[in-house]
């Protein structure tokens, strides 16, 4: 059995389609699945109108009180889960992680964990350069301009040690070691 933390920013930008996605393995793997929130991870789930059917789906769930509380980094710095997966990741936090800030639930995981060797899978929602088309919590569609500096601080994150990068939701199948069908 595999033993997965999986950490959710504030991005509105492919939360369903993770969760969707997050949802399908946990059905599907043998695998034990601890989910953490930022404060605004939190936020957009209850945005988009998410939250009750994340809740119920997604029962060992913690959130944050501050950025080591509750107490996630140890077990992950020591071996406890064999990936740590941060996704989405809002363009906020892929900055903090790249200048080494760690002062939230999420950035303290990734930067105590990168001290270890369990490794480190980001999704980050600013990836390459041009435009991506998002969606509303109502389902409007939304084009977004990536920033260059935004994608320069993931084109950083994708450099420092123990941190992969992942292009996609659907990417979570192959690291995580499961079949799309």
């Amino acid at each position: 059995m595999k033993r997965i933390a999986w950490g959710i920013t504030g991005s509105g930008d492919l939360i369903r389609e993770t969760c969707d996605i997050m949802l399908d393995i946990k059905k599907r793997a043998d695998i034990e699945l601890m989910t953490f929130l930022s404060k605004e991870g939190e936020v957009v789930l209850k945005w988009y109108k998410m939250w009750d059917d994340f809740k119920t789906n997604f029962p060992d769930l913690k959130t944050e009180g501050g950025p080591n509380s509750p107490f996630i980094a140890g077990p992950l710095q020591l071996g406890h889960y064999d990936m740590l997966i941060i996704a989405p990741a809002t363009a906020n936090t892929v900055a903090k992680i790249v200048h080494g800030i760690a002062d939230t639930l999420v950035t303290n995981a990734v930067s105590q964990t990168a001290k270890g060797d369990t490794p480190i899978y980001i999704l980050p929602v600013d990836r390459k350069k041009g435009t991506v088309t998002t969606y509303s919590p109502k389902g409007k569609e939304i084009i977004l301009k990536m920033r260059d500096i935004d994608i320069e601080n993931t084109e950083k994150l994708s450099r420092m040690e123990n941190i992969i990068i992942l292009d996609s939701p659907e990417e979570l199948y192959r690291i995580i070691g499961v079949s799309k069908e």
